[in-house]
């Protein structure tokens, strides 16, 4: 097996072995759990859906959704007129909307679709998307990583030691990014054959002011995130204030950045985090976090036929000029 293969093989089962043992940790949990309360796992977990009403549910999580999916959008068709192409608003919505289908199997494909979209519509050469697609990805992780470190520094006495790492992470991220940065604006001597591939091609013409526009950007879908999630606790019979959900949200989206089917390490962070309550927090992670990927889904279905039309016309777009940030 070649050195390639090996590395295909992890990234495959790399994610199914993360979500085994996070399922295993939540099954001795709310196993315990049931036995305290003199009951067995299914009506002990199923007793957690009850009194949840789910019309004032859906009328916190489908706004939400739609508002997160706004933002998101606006993320890629920005990042886009900066490094490859003018291209409106309204024309990045299929294709984002539609990505989130393939998002259900892997997330890396999503991307990928966009950049085969943009090459047969605009006629951008993929490369070059693609490597905006991994600025965007790489920008989404620091992000999560510095909203999640706020959270933990934030409430440091209230959340479990397990999550005391995470600034000592950010720190390690930080001096990664230093690196990174140096690296593909050339202020490192060395390296020139890689910092010149196309896939980085984003990163050599990023400045420091596209990052924290993308994080200011991810911003409002944060906030609004922690508004929603507070509420949304509440009809589960969780008791939480908006300052304290501002610590712990962070925390648990960037959880679910992780790999693992069905945001399977977001849902142990919400037991973790609110550990008198595993039936209810097992509940409500599996709940909102399921429904936010299959609802995004729902959304790419409505646009679908649009980018499906785009995306297989017979001949693409003359490829326009690269715009200059």
């Amino acid at each position: 097996m070649t050195g390639g293969n090996k590395a295909s093989m992890w990234q495959k089962v790399l994610p199914l072995v993360i979500a085994a043992a996070c399922f295993f940790y939540l099954y001795v949990r709310l196993d315990r759990a049931a036995a305290a309360e003199g009951t067995t796992l299914i009506p002990y977990f199923v007793k957690s859906f009850e009194n949840v009403s789910w019309s004032r549910w859906l009328a916190l999580m489908i706004p939400y959704c739609v508002f997160f999916f706004l933002i998101d959008s606006l993320i890629v068709w920005q990042v886009i007129n900066w490094f490859n192409v003018e291209i409106g608003y309204g024309d990045i919505l299929p294709i984002r909307a539609s990505a989130y289908i393939l998002s259900l199997v892997n997330e890396q494909v999503s991307k990928g679709a966009i950049a085969l979209y943009l090459n047969r519509r605009d006629g951008v050469p993929g490369w070059e998307v693609g490597s905006s697609m991994l600025f965007i990805m790489f920008c989404e992780y620091y992000s999560l990583l510095i909203w999640a470190t706020f959270g933990v520094l934030l409430r440091w006495q209230d959340v479990p030691e397990a999550f005391h790492v995470i600034p000592a992470i950010a720190l390690g991220a930080a001096v990664l990014f230093a690196f990174v940065y140096a690296f593909f604006t050339g202020r490192l001597p060395f390296g020139a054959a890689l910092r010149n591939r196309p896939i980085f091609r984003a990163f050599r013409q990023a400045k420091l002011w596209h990052y924290v526009a993308v994080f200011a950007m991810r911003a409002p879908a944060v906030i609004s995130g922690v508004f929603v999630y507070t509420l949304v606790l509440r009809l589960f019979g969780g008791a939480v204030t908006f300052s304290e959900m501002f610590s712990y949200l962070p925390i648990v989206f960037f959880g679910a950045s992780l790999p693992g089917p069905m945001h399977s390490v977001a849902i142990v962070f919400w037991v973790l985090l609110f550990p008198n309550r595993p039936g209810q927090m097992t509940a409500f992670g599996f709940v909102q976090h399921n429904f936010f990927m299959l609802f995004n889904a729902a959304i790419g279905v409505l646009f679908l036929r649009r980018a499906t039309r785009e995306l297989f016309s017979e001949a693409p777009a003359a490829a326009p000029s690269t715009p200059v940030c």
